[in-house]
């Protein structure tokens, strides 16, 4: 995001004071109006090149570009005749305006990329951004400009963001990187455009515009012979123009921590999209199978904790069930550290399919390795407790920092400290991501986030010789190899203020991590456990942070000293294929039957059976680590995954089986409850909850108590039977009377059904 507003949650409860506000989108006649048809026109989703090179699995090491910040590979695409000059700056002085960083300048770097070890980059939102500039008045009167250099502010999601380059530039980027074995993954907003009211200036009317290209005879969207789009079309204003499109309610008012206020109003004067509106779904469908059909490996979801989950699950499944097959997805769910808006953050990724940036990851880390506010024994506590906590905790994307905190540097100027939590980062479970120039150890003036949004190439070389760049690089390629370290379940072996030492085993592929986190200290560890086999083994960064070798036998490793900042990391790799598959994660981890799936692990390859939920699938494609299957029509729910040959069966894994392609409803009930007291929806299909108040979605909203409201993610199509109930803080719960209550839902994906407004049956 551009920036934040921090706002804490609480379950929307019986209110003795309410707010009165209009709703667009979400009433019923609204939302039933909107049902039908699509806004947007036809667009080709087909990859044409076939270089996709599949989602991001565990193996891989993510590395974030801000493409405005790292590289200027064509300074022909710094500046236009048509654009306010004054708005370029170039030297890495003023962060608010644009520095010259574009598409050809990764193609530029991808050796840099190759040899830190980097097997997947995800860069800024691709599409066209607001280019008009942004004029913040300070409380000194002066006023500060700014530029929407880092790709948040969505204008046509159709159109190249030229400052990068064109579509030939992107197809060209991206065909680079897949050659050099790097998957691609782009930003995506799907929650707002641009700022369409300046807080500033008492809420002045600004922008918050949408556009789209040119339309055929046939309503199809036109695009060049070079891939980009022709014209510029005027099609949803917060002002103005469709501005049903949008929640258009303003920032949240002070105080208001309810689960309504995050999701429905303004993050930070934004256009906020009305997802209960099927126009603005349908529109957002379309873009996102549009970049999907280029040929990219995967989608970063902007601002997920600001969206209605339903709309989220059936985005996430639009773009999956479209040509291609399923594709990556985590988002930007963000808290802090303690949060009451944990426990939505877990589950985030069972309710849609969309992963978590680890945020509570981050948070650990900067406090244990950071300002040492924490032990080693608090990190290692974290970890088991978000394993526990996380359904798949591999595909979870644990980072040291991003574009939207601090830069780490700021916290932590201590290299060895600062190396030890790279190492951290590096082999723990979940997906490493790397922000650009955390490898250069980047210092920003600042501990703003657009601060530390430096321009790489203006202020900090790309050294490949840096301690950071080595210990990534050595870490990424034992994490490519190395199934312990990609699905391996987490072991704290030992642990004091200072050191831990964790294990991560799966079978009999293992690594030992060892860090002393104090520079200047030594600290003796005993003889601990372990799944290493006997014999000598080498530290896996060559001593690069002091390590050295160590003697397993029996079951322990040998007590050993840990030097002031010393990291060891020992490992067990066989290189044998077992003749029992194993299963390590899947993509995606949820989706309905005839969707693809592919599953990862070992012993695999094309004779293995697959089952889900007992129900045989369809393998179409695979080798020994990776194959394809088709879900099969088993009953709905979670289900477990296997694999077998010859009468041996794998492991499970978990995989969310969704009664069909979904689509939203939103019900309504006016009920009148007593204080702790939240009303839910409950009904016949799992999505439901299956008829069991326990498994229902979560509390519905009353921002105009009594009334409440809660959009859900159902399938299409389908006649579906409910009730509303009570549940009480205590666990009680009270079931409304009379017969059950029915509706069927729109039979399109992009559709938006809408109930009456029932009330309450005593």
């Amino acid at each position: 995001m551009w920036f934040h507003t921090y706002i804490a949650m609480a379950e929307d409860i019986d209110y003795t004071e309410t707010r009165r506000t209009v709703l667009k989108g979400i009433g019923a006649a609204t939302i039933g109006a909107g049902i039908t048809g699509s806004a947007t026109a036809g667009v080709n989703t087909v990859v044409s090149d076939g270089k996709r090179l599949g989602p991001v699995t565990p193996h891989d090491t993510v590395y974030q570009i801000l493409v405005d910040r790292f590289s200027d590979g064509d300074p022909n695409n710094n500046d236009f005749s048509d654009f306010d000059s004054d708005l370029v700056d170039g030297t890495g002085e003023d962060l608010k305006l644009y520095q010259g960083g574009d598409w050809q300048g990764i193609i530029d770097r991808i050796p840099y990329l190759v040899d830190m070890g980097i097997s997947a980059v995800w860069i800024s939102a691709p599409n066209q951004n607001r280019e008009e500039r942004i004029e913040d008045e300070q409380d000194d009167g002066s006023v500060d400009v700014w530029t929407s250099y880092h790709g948040y502010h969505a204008k046509n999601y159709f159109s190249p963001h030229r400052f990068f380059g064109d579509m030939g530039d992107f197809e060209a980027m991206r065909d680079a990187l897949h050659d050099n074995g790097i998957k691609l993954v782009v930003d995506f907003v799907s929650n707002h455009t641009s700022r369409w009211q300046n807080p500033t200036r008492n809420y002045k009317a600004e922008h918050g515009r949408l556009y789209e290209p040119d339309k055929d005879s046939n309503g199809n969207y036109v695009f060049d012979s070079d891939g980009n789009a022709v014209g510029s079309n005027l099609l949803a204003d917060p002002h103005g123009q469709n501005a049903d499109w949008f929640h258009n309610l303003g920032d949240p008012q002070s105080g208001d921590t309810s689960r309504f206020a995050y999701r429905y109003n303004d993050l930070a004067s934004l256009a906020d999209f009305n997802h209960e509106y099927s126009q603005p779904v349908s529109h957002l469908i379309d873009a996102a199978q549009f970049w999907k059909g280029k040929g990219i490996d995967g989608f970063r979801h902007d601002a997920t904790l600001h969206m209605n989950p339903a709309f989220a699950r059936v985005f996430k499944y639009a773009i999956d069930d479209d040509d291609g097959g399923p594709i990556t997805h985590f988002g930007e769910f963000f808290i802090s550290r303690p949060d009451p808006k944990y426990g939505e953050y877990a589950s985030f990724p069972d309710r849609t399919g969309i992963n978590n940036l680890d945020f509570e990851y981050m948070r650990a880390q900067t406090s244990v390795f950071g300002d040492f506010s924490e032990t080693m024994t608090d990190f290692g506590q974290m970890l088991i407790n978000t394993t526990d906590d996380y359904t798949h905790e591999h595909q979870a994307i644990n980072f040291v920092d991003n574009h939207d905190v601090g830069r780490f540097r700021l916290t932590q100027q201590n290299d060895a400290v600062y190396n030890a939590a790279l190492a951290a980062v590096m082999t723990v479970r979940g997906t490493p991501k790397i922000y650009y120039g955390t490898e250069q150890y980047v210092d920003p003036d600042g501990d703003s986030p657009n601060e530390g949004r430096v321009y790489m190439e203006a202020d900090y070389q790309f050294d490949k010789s840096t301690t950071a760049y080595n210990v990534i690089s050595k870490l990424a390629s034992l994490r490519k190899d190395n199934l312990g370290l990609a699905y391996g379940q987490t072991f704290i072996r030992h642990d004091s203020d200072d050191v831990i030492v964790f294990e991560r085993s799966f079978y009999d592929h293992d690594v030992v991590v060892a860090i002393n986190r104090q520079p200047d200290q030594s600290e003796s560890v005993p003889s601990v456990s372990t799944e290493l086999p006997d014999g000598t083994h080498s530290d896996e960064l060559d001593n690069l942070l002091g390590g050295g070798s160590i003697n397993a036998s029996g079951g322990t490793l040998d007590s050993f000293t840990l030097g002031g900042g010393e990291v060891n990391v020992w490992a067990s790799t066989p290189t044998a294929s077992p003749t029992t598959p194993r299963l390590g994660t899947l993509v995606s981890t949820m989706g309905s039957a005839g969707q693809t799936v592919y599953l990862y692990g070992e012993g695999l390859g094309t004779d293995v059976t697959v089952e889900f939920g007992g129900v045989e699938a369809t393998v179409n494609d695979g080798s020994e680590n990776h194959v394809e299957v088709v879900v099969p029509n088993a009953a709905p729910g979670e289900v477990s995954v296997t694999a077998s040959r010859d009468g041996q069966v794998s492991n499970e894994l978990t995989f969310t089986l969704l009664s069909g392609p979904q689509t939203q409803v939103v019900f309504h009930v006016n009920a009148e409850t007593d204080l702790g007291e939240n009303v839910h929806v409950v009904g016949n299909v799992p999505e439901l909850g299956a008829w069991d108040p326990a498994e229902a979605p979560e509390a519905m909203h009353n921002p105009n108590y009594p009334e409440w409201f809660l959009p859900v993610a159902v399938p299409t199509d389908t006649q579906l039977e409910f009730k509303f109930v009570k549940i009480a803080d205590d666990g009680t719960v009270t079931w409304e009377s009379g017969n059950d209550r029915t509706f069927t839902s729109p039979s399109q994906r992009s559709g938006v059904g809408s109930t009456p407004t029932y009330d309450w049956r005593s």
